[in-house]
């Protein structure tokens, strides 16, 4: 590509939008043009901040040959519709997660960006971090031997937050906008299971109120079984205050242990923290792989945004293809189906 990359925003509704648009602010290789928002009062504040055109006409970012990339940061009910129109305009499209809250929306989804050939990816910023980079790559390569159990942690305290409860994002707690916390933020660990684990064959779970009643529901945990009968427990909870300890994983020649990967692990730092240790069969003790943390979760969601762009600059695969984020709305899906009916539930699912 030359020149610089025409960068426009679909609705600030998630805040991640705007965060991406701070980074980029300091990027070389774009300008960040133009923003549309169904919400006028959220969205030109937010244009205006970096310095991007404002327009209430959803037309007006689509055709202007100026924007060759659109971030899609609405509500997650309207991804869908969002991906189709800029497919047909052919713009290039960062996604916010989760991709959707139905399997006949990511259809739609996959189905018009493969039909137009943009360049689409789902911004799970957890495949950017290095230590969980680490992890899957440790795995992959079969450093840790046959994987027979992964623990994944992914909490955060929103729900205890007035602000958020009851302040501009509160459609993440609006059941038709995002179904549930589950939905929203246990993508996140389903995407990173099925990155280091592959697609799971079954899942049983239990996802609940527990704490609070000010969303569909506060706390989940998913344990999903694969075809060589490993499992993978997913932990995700809106109503946690701290935390430390995020990722096990635990093979027949090795063992990883990861810490202070998820928003609660960095409120703040202990002294001495260690991002992830290794203990391997035959070994003296563990081993700290000498990994950086970030150095607060801000700084992990604004690694999306590079990432996506040399992947794009380059022309390889997207970081997460749609095809990525189907499988992590089925694996969230599974688990409400299975708490809701009180039984394991096999993937793929019917219907």
């Amino acid at each position: 590509m030359t020149g610089k990359i025409g960068i426009a925003v679909l609705s600030f509704a998630h805040g991640h939008a705007g965060m991406y648009c701070q980074r980029m602010l300091t990027f070389d290789d774009v300008r960040l043009v133009s923003a549309w928002d169904d919400n006028e009062n959220r969205g030109q504040p937010a244009a205006e901040r970096f310095g991007m055109r404002f327009t209430p006409q959803l037309e007006d970012v689509l055709q202007d040959p100026g924007v060759d990339v659109v971030i899609i940061g609405s509500e997650t009910n309207r991804h869908a519709d969002l991906v189709v129109a800029a497919s047909a305009a052919g713009k290039d499209i960062l996604l916010q997660k989760p991709m959707a809250l139905t399997l006949d929306d990511c259809h739609r989804i996959e189905t018009a960006v493969k039909q137009s050939g943009v360049f689409c990816s789902l911004a799970y910023q957890m495949r950017h971090d290095p230590s969980n980079q680490k992890i899957q790559e440790l795995v992959s390569n079969g450093t840790l031997g046959k994987v027979g159990l992964l623990r994944r942690r992914h909490c955060i305290p929103l729900l205890f937050d007035e602000n958020f409860v009851n302040g501009p994002a509160k459609w993440h707690i609006d059941p038709e906008k995002n179904m549930g916390m589950f939905m929203d933020d246990a993508s996140h660990a389903a995407d990173f299971i099925y990155w280091v684990m592959g697609k799971p064959v079954s899942v049983i779970a239990e996802i609940d109120n527990v704490l609070t009643h000010v969303a569909p529901d506060d706390t989940g945990v998913a344990v999903f079984r694969f075809a060589d009968k490993a499992m993978a427990v997913l932990v995700n909870s809106s109503v946690t205050l701290a935390g430390e300890n995020t990722t096990e994983v635990y093979g027949d020649q090795g063992v990883l242990v990861q810490n202070h990967d998820d928003l609660v692990s960095t409120q703040p730092l202990p002294p001495g923290a260690t991002a992830l240790k290794y203990f391997r069969r035959g070994g003296q003790g563990w081993e700290d792989l000498g990994l950086p943390i970030p150095a607060s979760h801000g700084e992990r969601i604004m690694g999306v945004p590079r990432a996506f762009l040399d992947a794009y600059i380059a022309g390889s695969a997207p970081p997460v293809s749609v095809e990525d984020g189907r499988v992590s709305v089925e694996m969230v899906l599974g688990a409400y189906q299975s708490a809701r009916e009180g039984r394991r539930v096999s993937f793929p699912l019917l219907g």
